[in-house]
């Protein structure tokens, strides 16, 4: 038997354009068992008619709380204790301010303040509005109160952008209520900050990483750099945005396209990594030091172009002097995050991995072969292994995307009680809750 079957779920529908996908949310739903009621908002209606979700649904359509004949049956609180579970379906980002502190003003909002049933919320809105800091708090609050979160997705939005904040497709939004209630999730107490859903895992969380290579300066055109793309770096970017946290990339020059929702910091030399990294570490969750830092730099950099006329016959002699650790350092700060270091090896790759580790007092290292021509510097596949004190995983060859969705996985497996105290630590609302 589908775990559906049978199930209560009532699907409210708030004012977005994504309204549209409704009608077949509740198909989806009924299809797999489950007896479904819906209610939608004034807005909801300029978007998806009653007429068609009743259709669908096989029940009347609830929109107002002013209804006489409901109401003088308390029809609101009727609603709140029918519902084995609330799917909000799109989910605005007014509809989300107004649940995070409690509005009740519609119908939608007073069943929600009344239920003890478990809600679940399928965002939609622009990127920018996803990004805002006043959807991040609102986000923050309703995962404090056990509310769980079902995507957003990454993809074209209808207002010709792209970015996180396209609402889960029908189906997904379907599998993951069949995966909530498997939970047995109804009439308990709802669920702490993170366990909120599986597609948003770092939600409320501060991610930091450095990208690219360092370039420094010999003289005002040239310089001393690497081979590293940034793409690795820019691959992790996205894909802890898309695991909804809020993400500083610190890059050196590179020809990458930062993904739209990333605060990038844009530098040129390992010092200015390293002064942007001090800035943005503390009081983060997690620190990954993906860039190629250069180890070395000119002791003193010539004002002028160099010119072959100005060496001696000898050649041109660079005096180099070490350049700042930048991971160590990020490391070695008090309540320091998580800290993650990444490693280009040409051989010993593992032996030299765990070296660093210890050495630099890092939480984990990720290391990978420079040496071979399939993976690596300006590739967009590699393959690496993760280590930390007690273990290690090998990731086989994939692509950079892919990659880093596996690393990030095993960190957040790894380390989320370690997020989940850095944000009760620095958030004083989160801590009192």
């Amino acid at each position: 038997m589908n775990v559906l079957t049978g199930r209560r779920i009532l699907v409210g529908v708030s004012g977005g354009i994504a309204a549209y996908k409704t009608p077949e949310l509740v198909r989806e739903l009924r299809r797999a068992g489950a007896e479904v009621q819906v209610v939608m908002t004034r807005s909801a209606a300029q978007f998806v008619t009653a007429t068609s979700l009743q259709a669908v649904s096989g029940n009347p359509v609830r929109d107002t709380l002013w209804d006489p004949a409901a109401e003088a049956q308390m029809g609101h609180i009727e609603l709140a204790r029918w519902a084995d579970l609330i799917l909000i379906a799109p989910a605005t980002a007014d509809r989300l301010a107004r649940l995070a502190h409690g509005f009740a003003d519609d119908l939608l909002g007073a069943i929600c303040l009344a239920s003890t049933a478990p809600i679940a919320l399928a965002p939609a809105m622009n990127h920018v509005m996803w990004q805002a800091p006043a959807t991040r708090r609102n986000l923050e609050l309703l995962a404090a109160d056990g509310v769980h979160l079902i995507g957003p997705e990454v993809g074209d939005q209808a207002c010709g952008e792209t970015g996180p904040g396209r609402m889960s497709e029908p189906a997904d939004l379907a599998r993951a209520v069949t995966e909530l209630l498997a939970q047995g999730l109804e009439g308990t107490a709802r669920a702490p900050v993170h366990s909120i859903g599986q597609n948003q895992p770092l939600l409320g969380h501060h991610v930091v990483i450095t990208a690219g290579p360092t370039r420094e300066a010999i003289d005002p055109v040239r310089f001393i750099s690497n081979h590293s793309s940034g793409k690795q770096g820019y691959a992790l970017a996205a894909a802890a945005l898309a695991a909804g946290a809020r993400v500083t990339l610190i890059s050196g020059p590179v020809a990458e396209s930062v993904p739209v929702g990333v605060t990038l910091v844009a530098v040129e030399s390992a010092r200015d990594m390293h002064a942007a990294a001090l800035t943005a570490a503390p009081g983060s969750d997690l620190f990954i030091a993906v860039a190629a830092v250069a180890d070395y730099r000119p002791s003193t950099v010539a004002e002028q172009k160099i010119k072959k006329t100005d060496r001696k016959e000898s050649g041109l002699s660079l005096e180099l002097v070490e350049n700042p650790d930048i991971v160590a350092a990020v490391a070695a700060l008090p309540d320091a995050p998580v800290v993650v270091g990444f490693a280009a090896e040409t051989h010993d790759a593992l032996a030299h991995a765990r070296g660093k580790l210890s050495r630099k007092g890092l939480d984990a290292i990720v290391v990978n072969d420079v040496s071979r021509q399939d993976i690596g510097f300006g590739t967009d596949e590699n393959a690496a292994t993760l280590i930390w004190a007690d273990g290690e995983i090998t990731l086989p060859k994939q692509s950079k995307a892919d990659l880093s969705r596996a690393i990030l996985d095993t960190l957040i497996e790894l380390f989320m009680p370690r997020f989940v105290r850095q944000l009760a630590n620095t958030n004083p609302d989160n801590a009192a809750k």
